[in-house]
Protein backbone atom coordinates (compact mmCIF):
# COMPACT_ATOMS: atom_id res chain seq x y z
CA UNK A 1 0.00 0.00 0.00
CA UNK A 2 1.73 3.30 -0.81
CA UNK A 3 0.99 6.28 0.82
CA UNK A 4 -2.32 8.09 2.16
CA UNK A 5 -2.03 11.67 3.18
CA UNK A 6 -4.30 13.57 5.11
CA UNK A 7 -4.65 17.27 4.17
CA UNK A 8 -6.86 19.02 7.35
CA UNK A 9 -8.28 22.70 7.65
CA UNK A 10 -11.49 24.61 8.04
CA UNK A 11 -10.28 26.05 4.80
CA UNK A 12 -12.91 28.99 5.78
CA UNK A 13 -12.52 29.73 2.73
CA UNK A 14 -9.91 27.19 0.32
CA UNK A 15 -7.74 29.45 -1.08
CA UNK A 16 -5.00 29.15 -4.28
CA UNK A 17 -2.41 28.35 -1.25
CA UNK A 18 -4.22 25.45 -0.26
CA UNK A 19 -4.96 24.43 -3.67
CA UNK A 20 -0.62 25.02 -4.02
CA UNK A 21 -0.47 22.48 -1.43
CA UNK A 22 -2.77 19.70 -2.74
CA UNK A 23 -1.46 20.34 -6.10
CA UNK A 24 2.23 19.42 -4.73
CA UNK A 25 1.11 16.27 -2.37
CA UNK A 26 -1.09 14.65 -5.40
CA UNK A 27 2.36 14.29 -6.90
CA UNK A 28 4.21 13.07 -4.00
CA UNK A 29 1.41 10.64 -2.54
CA UNK A 30 -1.10 7.57 -3.83
CA UNK A 31 -4.04 9.14 -2.34
CA UNK A 32 -4.92 13.00 -1.07
CA UNK A 33 -7.51 12.96 0.89
CA UNK A 34 -8.82 17.07 1.72
CA UNK A 35 -10.47 17.04 5.22
CA UNK A 36 -12.60 19.90 5.49
CA UNK A 37 -13.14 20.46 9.74
CA UNK A 38 -15.08 22.51 12.04
CA UNK A 39 -12.44 24.74 13.96
CA UNK A 40 -14.12 24.56 17.49
CA UNK A 41 -12.27 27.92 18.25
CA UNK A 42 -13.79 29.76 15.67
CA UNK A 43 -17.22 30.53 13.91
CA UNK A 44 -17.47 29.57 10.10
CA UNK A 45 -17.99 32.34 7.48
CA UNK A 46 -19.08 29.71 4.81
CA UNK A 47 -21.19 26.64 5.08
CA UNK A 48 -18.94 23.37 5.44
CA UNK A 49 -20.54 21.33 2.60
CA UNK A 50 -20.60 23.81 0.40
CA UNK A 51 -17.30 24.64 0.47
CA UNK A 52 -16.98 20.86 -0.36
CA UNK A 53 -18.59 21.12 -3.38
CA UNK A 54 -16.40 24.14 -3.96
CA UNK A 55 -13.10 22.10 -3.81
CA UNK A 56 -14.43 18.88 -5.65
CA UNK A 57 -15.43 20.95 -8.11
CA UNK A 58 -11.85 22.37 -8.20
CA UNK A 59 -10.36 18.97 -8.25
CA UNK A 60 -12.17 17.90 -10.61
CA UNK A 61 -11.71 20.21 -13.17
CA UNK A 62 -7.94 19.74 -12.80
CA UNK A 63 -8.10 16.17 -12.62
CA UNK A 64 -6.68 15.34 -9.59
CA UNK A 65 -7.78 11.93 -9.62
CA UNK A 66 -5.76 10.84 -6.09
CA UNK A 67 -7.88 13.50 -4.22
CA UNK A 68 -10.56 13.35 -2.50
CA UNK A 69 -12.78 15.98 -0.32
CA UNK A 70 -14.39 15.42 2.58
CA UNK A 71 -16.27 16.79 5.48
CA UNK A 72 -15.67 15.42 8.98
CA UNK A 73 -16.14 16.52 13.17
CA UNK A 74 -13.90 15.75 15.65
CA UNK A 75 -9.90 14.96 15.95
CA UNK A 76 -8.35 15.11 12.77
CA UNK A 77 -6.32 12.02 13.48
CA UNK A 78 -9.44 10.29 13.82
CA UNK A 79 -10.69 10.76 10.81
CA UNK A 80 -7.03 10.41 9.15
CA UNK A 81 -6.96 7.02 10.44
CA UNK A 82 -10.86 6.35 9.69
CA UNK A 83 -9.65 6.77 5.46
CA UNK A 84 -6.49 4.75 6.22
CA UNK A 85 -4.31 7.88 5.76
CA UNK A 86 -0.50 7.16 7.20
CA UNK A 87 0.65 10.44 6.72
CA UNK A 88 -0.84 14.36 7.77
CA UNK A 89 0.01 16.95 5.98
CA UNK A 90 0.32 20.62 7.21
CA UNK A 91 1.14 23.72 4.57
CA UNK A 92 3.98 26.31 5.67
CA UNK A 93 3.54 30.17 5.37
CA UNK A 94 6.56 30.94 7.72
CA UNK A 95 8.17 30.28 10.22
CA UNK A 96 5.77 30.99 12.82
CA UNK A 97 3.45 28.63 11.37
CA UNK A 98 6.23 26.00 11.18
CA UNK A 99 6.68 26.63 15.65
CA UNK A 100 2.86 26.21 15.70
CA UNK A 101 2.71 22.65 13.31
CA UNK A 102 5.59 21.42 14.84
CA UNK A 103 3.93 21.41 18.58
CA UNK A 104 1.42 19.25 17.43
CA UNK A 105 3.14 16.77 14.84
CA UNK A 106 4.97 16.19 17.92
CA UNK A 107 1.92 15.09 19.65
CA UNK A 108 0.13 13.47 16.88
CA UNK A 109 3.41 11.66 16.54
CA UNK A 110 4.01 10.52 19.93
CA UNK A 111 0.76 9.85 21.10
CA UNK A 112 -0.79 8.40 17.86
CA UNK A 113 1.91 7.07 15.89
CA UNK A 114 0.97 9.64 12.50
CA UNK A 115 4.07 11.50 11.14
CA UNK A 116 3.57 14.75 9.92
CA UNK A 117 4.98 16.18 6.20
CA UNK A 118 4.72 19.86 5.73
CA UNK A 119 4.83 21.45 2.17
CA UNK A 120 5.73 25.23 2.11
CA UNK A 121 2.66 27.28 0.30
CA UNK A 122 5.74 29.07 -2.22
CA UNK A 123 4.36 31.67 -4.06
CA UNK A 124 1.09 32.09 -1.59
CA UNK A 125 2.93 32.41 1.63
CA UNK A 126 1.64 35.72 2.47
CA UNK A 127 -1.66 34.39 1.76
CA UNK A 128 -4.13 33.32 4.70
CA UNK A 129 -7.99 32.44 4.69
CA UNK A 130 -8.54 35.70 6.95
CA UNK A 131 -6.50 38.41 4.92
CA UNK A 132 -9.15 36.90 2.00
CA UNK A 133 -12.49 37.24 3.64
CA UNK A 134 -11.00 41.14 4.60
CA UNK A 135 -10.54 41.62 1.19
CA UNK A 136 -13.87 40.21 0.16
CA UNK A 137 -15.73 41.98 2.66
CA UNK A 138 -13.81 45.34 1.76
CA UNK A 139 -15.53 44.48 -1.79
CA UNK A 140 -11.79 44.20 -3.20
CA UNK A 141 -11.27 41.28 -6.03
CA UNK A 142 -10.55 38.11 -4.54
CA UNK A 143 -10.36 36.14 -8.22
CA UNK A 144 -6.30 35.74 -7.89
CA UNK A 145 -6.32 34.25 -4.01
CA UNK A 146 -9.19 31.49 -4.56
CA UNK A 147 -10.35 29.35 -7.07
CA UNK A 148 -13.27 29.86 -9.39
CA UNK A 149 -16.01 27.65 -7.33
CA UNK A 150 -14.58 29.35 -4.38
CA UNK A 151 -14.79 32.51 -5.51
CA UNK A 152 -18.42 31.95 -7.07
CA UNK A 153 -19.66 30.37 -3.74
CA UNK A 154 -18.62 33.70 -1.61
CA UNK A 155 -20.54 35.66 -4.03
CA UNK A 156 -23.17 33.69 -3.85
CA UNK A 157 -23.43 33.80 0.04
CA UNK A 158 -23.02 37.93 -0.48
CA UNK A 159 -25.89 37.68 -2.92
CA UNK A 160 -28.24 36.12 -0.59
CA UNK A 161 -27.87 38.08 2.23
Amino acid sequence: MGNIGFYAGSFDPFTNGHLQIVKKTAECFEKVIIGVGYNSDKMPRVDKQKMVEAIKKTIKELNLNNVEVILYNGLTVDAAKKYNANILIRGLRNGTDYQYEENIAMMNEKVLGLDTCYFRAGDFGYLSSSVVMELYSNNMSIDEYVPKYVAELLEEIKNNK
